[in-house]
């Protein structure tokens, strides 16, 4: 009898080495999707956002012709680079199912180069320093909160509810004050923004983390957790970008 619980319980934790190696490496795979993601939108927004900058003071740019700049940030079509990634966000949440892995992941690289393409304008109006001080600033925060996120034994699936209501205020917000221009609804969706991407940072990681094994024991599983993993790097990298955008608009020196 002795020898049999001996026997199970090395079974028990060889199983639970292998479910620990499978979430670390799909968390790498996440965290990995989600830098190649941020590297690819933070070139799209340097290169277009130096030659607006350029544009702006009467300089030559290097990439884009003044008329494309121009059509880019001062014609209808930039409402169509505003709107569009939060679109592609929800085609992708509603068709990854049906995508093949690689096209799922090379629809994220897109999204990310035309996310860099609609906050490109940072560049022409806050300085480069406050710009990488306040990208530090982020990592730092989004990092620590992750960590939470993936450690803590606390259940925090209740958060998902409030915070997506959060968002969808925040976007409605921000929509209207487009052409309202109030500096106060600005400073109070900015604020509110910071805490809820913050929440949403740890309340996401955990969800991964769940998701991938829930999944991993369904027919098919692995394959099901790769296209998760893509998923789950957007859903991160939304929280950073949008961290770090509302953080801007308090840690941004304007040129």
């Amino acid at each position: 009898m002795a020898e049999y619980e001996t026997i199970r319980r090395a079974g028990a934790s060889i199983r639970t080495a292998e479910i620990d190696a499978g979430l670390r490496a799909h968390m790498n795979k996440v965290y990995g999707l989600m830098s190649v993601a941020m590297v690819v939108t933070g070139i799209v927004a340097f290169l277009v956002g130096a030659d607006l900058s350029a544009a702006l003071s009467g300089q030559p740019t290097r990439f884009l012709s003044y008329g494309v700049l121009e059509t880019l940030f001062n014609s209808p079509v930039r409402y169509v680079i505003m709107f569009a990634p939060l679109a592609m966000v929800f085609f992708l949440g509603s068709a990854i199912s049906r995508m093949s892995q690689s096209k799922a992941q090379m629809f994220f690289y897109l999204f990310a180069g035309l996310m860099g393409l609609s906050i490109s304008w940072i560049f022409a109006v806050y300085t480069g320093y406050s710009i990488a001080q306040t990208f530090f600033v982020t990592a730092i925060a989004f990092a620590g909160l992750s960590l939470w996120g993936y450690t803590t034994k606390k259940d925090i699936s209740g958060w998902g509810s409030f915070l997506i209501m959060g968002v969808i205020g925040l976007i409605i917000t921000s929509i209207v004050n487009i052409w309202l221009q109030s500096e106060a609804i600005m400073f109070a969706v900015s604020a509110l923004g910071v805490l809820i991407f913050a929440g949403l940072t740890a309340y996401d990681t955990q969800n991964i983390k769940n998701t991938y094994l829930q999944v991993r024991t369904q027919p098919n599983g692995e394959a099901l957790a790769q296209k998760y993993a893509i998923f789950g790097a957007l859903r991160l990298y939304l929280d950073f970008i949008n961290l770090f955008m509302f953080l801007l608009h308090f840690m941004g020196g304007r040129n």
